[in-house]
């Protein structure tokens, strides 16, 4: 990996690589992904081990996924990211991982269908949003909080569609629930805001508020496939 980002701005050719090799990045990525049906994506630690009651449910989340036609998208990488694409690989559905280039070589899970590895957070952040229809948050570190804050601010600035972003595990996220509630009654965010998230231990709650959402907003249209870039359906 390249430290050059303090060493000041670099020359317009330097510059001009780095844009194309980000495009390239999406192009690649809008390629993979044009064909995949309508993604639930899930976000969560790469921590968790198979006994881990979280990996139990990211699991089941996968599978009830798999039931409602869905695709399952993830990071790609290993805990909660292989559970989810686990519980949905071994139920029938469609597993999507978009994995990220790290010094310690995180690997894909085996439980995809389609992957991709990205240089970039930033380019890998974009997709997993890009062909989602709700965001369901489990716990987790760093990487996730960042992926849960920036789809929340996306939502909550009409950036995107008001989908379902669902927070699940109200223990493990006590702490962060009792400093937006401090967010709201100090006004840096609107009382309102509350409401973009459903914050629930039950799986099922957390599905029935996903599926309501998709049946009263959308409806399966067929259309004709256009190959514009050589992608594989």
């Amino acid at each position: 990996m390249e430290h050059v980002y303090l060493e000041g701005p670099k020359s317009r050719g330097y510059e001009f690589l780095f844009a194309w090799r980000v495009l390239r990045q999406f192009i690649r990525g809008f390629r993979k992904l044009h064909f995949i049906r309508p993604c639930i994506t899930v976000f969560g630690s790469a921590r968790f081990k198979e006994d881990h009651k979280y990996y139990a449910a990211a699991k089941e989340f996968g599978k009830r996924i798999a039931q409602l036609g869905l695709t399952t998208m993830t990071g790609g990488g290993p805990g909660i990211m292989e559970a989810a694409n686990r519980g949905a690989f071994e139920n029938g559905g469609h597993s999507v991982g978009l994995n990220i280039r790290l010094p310690f070589e995180q690997k894909a899970n085996p439980y995809l269908h389609t992957s991709i590895t990205f240089e970039h957070f930033f380019v890998r952040k974009v997709l997993l949003v890009k062909y989602s229809y709700a965001f369901i948050i489990m716990p987790g570190g760093f990487g996730t909080l960042d992926e849960f804050f920036e789809t929340l601010t996306l939502v909550q600035t009409d950036s995107i569609t008001d989908f379902p972003i669902v927070l699940y595990g109200k223990e493990f996220h006590q702490p962060l629930l009792e400093y937006i509630d401090h967010m709201a009654e100090q006004g840096t965010i609107s009382k309102e805001d509350l409401k973009l998230v459903l914050v629930t231990d039950d799986i099922d709650e957390a599905m029935e508020h996903i599926s309501n959402y998709i049946s009263t907003n959308y409806k399966v249209k067929y259309k004709k496939r256009f190959w514009w870039l050589f992608e594989k359906s």
